[in-house]
């Protein structure tokens, strides 16, 4: 008995469609630690943005400018990020390193940190808003503002050097601090990262 010819031309739809289907399964996904270090491949990731913000603030505020600053104004310092450039060889999420040095600066209790000029703005804003409509005794006077000491700027580099099966990135983070009234740089600073990734069978 000869077959439909409708089912033979749907055979071999019905086959790729099977194909795909099996193809696209979707694998497990589990929740970890935020603070767990997941590291997938050789790029920059959030725990080496936290282990570098750190370290480096932790040797920024061991210098003697702290000591100075207090002995010669009494208060402690207060610090503005201008900007850390990216100039490594792959996109780093800078906005997040930024908030990790901003953390690390205020958990220490050593040191202030002062607004970037577009909080600052928003900020002005605001009390602009309450001269307007808030009362008297809950508005906030403009010219009140803390001027800062200091600012911190800085960038990501990265190095690759690949042979045979094995790629090494390198990563090299470079800080400074400057006084804002003397123009003096009065702390540096330099971390250092190094991954080793080997190659698989799909490669890197």
């Amino acid at each position: 008995m000869k077959k439909p010819s409708n089912i033979i031309k749907l055979t071999p739809i019905l086959i790729a469609c099977s194909l795909v289907l099996t193809g696209c399964k979707t694998t497990e996904v589990r929740r970890v630690d935020a603070n767990q270090e997941v590291a997938l491949s050789d790029k920059w990731n959030g725990k080496d943005s936290q282990l570098v913000s750190e370290a480096m603030i932790n040797d920024m505020l061991s210098f003697p400018w702290v000591r100075d600053h207090l002995a010669k104004e009494g208060t402690r310092p207060a610090i503005i990020i201008q900007s850390v450039r990216n100039k490594s060889h792959q996109h780093i999420a800078v906005d997040t390193f930024l908030n990790d040095l901003k953390r690390s600066i205020l958990r220490s209790g050593q040191a202030d940190f002062v607004a970037s000029a577009d909080l600052r703005g928003e900020i002005r804003n605001e009390r602009k808003d309450q001269e307007l409509n808030a009362s008297l005794e809950t508005q906030n006077e403009m010219g009140q503002e803390q001027g800062a000491d200091y600012a911190l700027s800085g960038t990501i580099n990265s190095f690759v050097d690949e042979q045979g099966g094995s790629r090494v990135t390198f990563y090299q983070v470079d800080l400074r601090l400057i006084d804002m009234t003397t123009n003096r740089e009065v702390w540096n600073g330099q971390k250092k990262i190094q991954k080793v990734q080997e190659r698989s069978s799909y490669g890197f």
